[in-house]
């Protein structure tokens, strides 16, 4: 039997780890399109604390909770959905409302957890897999034999790309911000600590000046001008966030156009939910296979209990993580 109340973390005001909160709720109802899951792990992410923080609020008539990706149990389903059952080991996407103890997923949006994946683990993959498959494999058309550079290198998004491009055949590199890091993902790229190296000159040395193809950049203006030197003719610039700053002065047009360069960006709150769905029965096909195998699974950086929330939010703040932060719910 469900319980009828469960506990939620609140946002009460812009501002740091301080201002999450606990409250209790009603558990949500599900809609005829969406499954409830008992949530048993939720991951959080760099637009959890842009939230937090006030810059990027949750779209109108959406859910003010934080938490975006969730994994579980399903516990009900709504009348019109058919690919789940109760007692289904789920992972999800979730359109907000993942730091709870329940919450509701569009059906569209969930996978299934293949045999031995950890909830941990399966927590850890709807955000970043969703954005990475989106953005690199989609909008960014990556290939086998093609060359990545990744920069955050050692965020959750960064290792996915890296984990996702060693799986599917693609050479790559990454920027990352320390010497520990480096090493951290010197089994996945070729990483370069962009404090005491120039990535534009490593990367012409190691390529003898024939750069990259796809560029994967949450990183924004203060890297514009090198990213359009390391990029081949045909190659793309996808953005994802712009962390460093989002005006760039100075764009040289004439190399985009001499070079047939796309760049382009996206965030994954504004995608609807087809486009969602496209996404994810993308990674059903091609990915799960490989987590099923034990490839292509999260780095798992450090997890916290429920109750630890703040703790949660204030390792995401240092950048100092390694992969993913996960909060275990059960």
């Amino acid at each position: 039997m469900i319980a009828t109340s469960m506990q939620q973390v609140i946002i009460t005001e812009p501002g740091g780890v301080e201002k999450l909160a606990y409250e209790t709720v009603s558990i949500p109802e599900v809609n005829a399109d969406e499954v409830l899951v008992k949530v048993h792990a939720f991951g959080i992410n760099r637009p959890d604390i842009l939230q937090r923080q006030g810059l990027y609020p949750m779209p109108k008539g959406v859910t003010p909770v934080p938490g975006l990706e969730v994994a579980g149990e399903i516990v009900a389903v709504g009348d019109t959905v058919t690919q789940f059952k109760v007692g289904d080991q789920v992972c999800g996407l979730t359109n907000g409302g993942g730091y709870a103890e329940y919450c509701v997923v569009p059906e569209s949006q969930t996978l299934t957890i293949p045999q031995g994946v950890s909830f941990v683990q399966a927590a850890a993959i709807p955000e970043t897999f969703f954005t990475v498959w989106a953005n690199v494999f989609q909008m960014g058309k990556a290939k086998t034999g093609e060359t990545l550079l990744v920069h955050g290198g050692t965020s959750g998004i960064g290792t996915t790309a890296l984990m996702l491009a060693k799986s599917l055949g693609l050479k790559s590199f990454a920027t990352v911000g320390s010497n520990e890091k480096v090493e951290a993902i010197s089994h996945l790229t070729d990483a370069i600590n962009y404090k005491t190296q120039n990535f534009e000159q490593v990367i012409n040395e190691k390529t003898e000046n024939g750069g990259v193809d796809i560029i994967l950049d949450m990183v924004g203006a203060p890297y514009l001008e090198q990213n359009l030197n390391l990029l081949r003719r045909d190659g793309r610039l996808v953005y994802i966030a712009f962390l460093g700053g989002a005006k760039a002065k100075d764009v040289k047009l004439g190399q985009i156009m001499m070079k047939r360069l796309t760049v382009t960006g996206s965030t994954m709150r504004a995608r609807t939910t087809a486009e969602k769905a496209e996404i994810a029965q993308g990674l059903q096909t091609q990915v799960a296979p490989l987590w099923a195998k034990g490839e292509c699974l999260p780095m798992i950086y450090q997890t916290f209990k429920f109750d630890q929330i703040q703790a949660a939010h204030a390792c995401m703040d240092t950048g100092e993580h390694i992969g993913k932060v996960v909060v275990e719910v059960l």
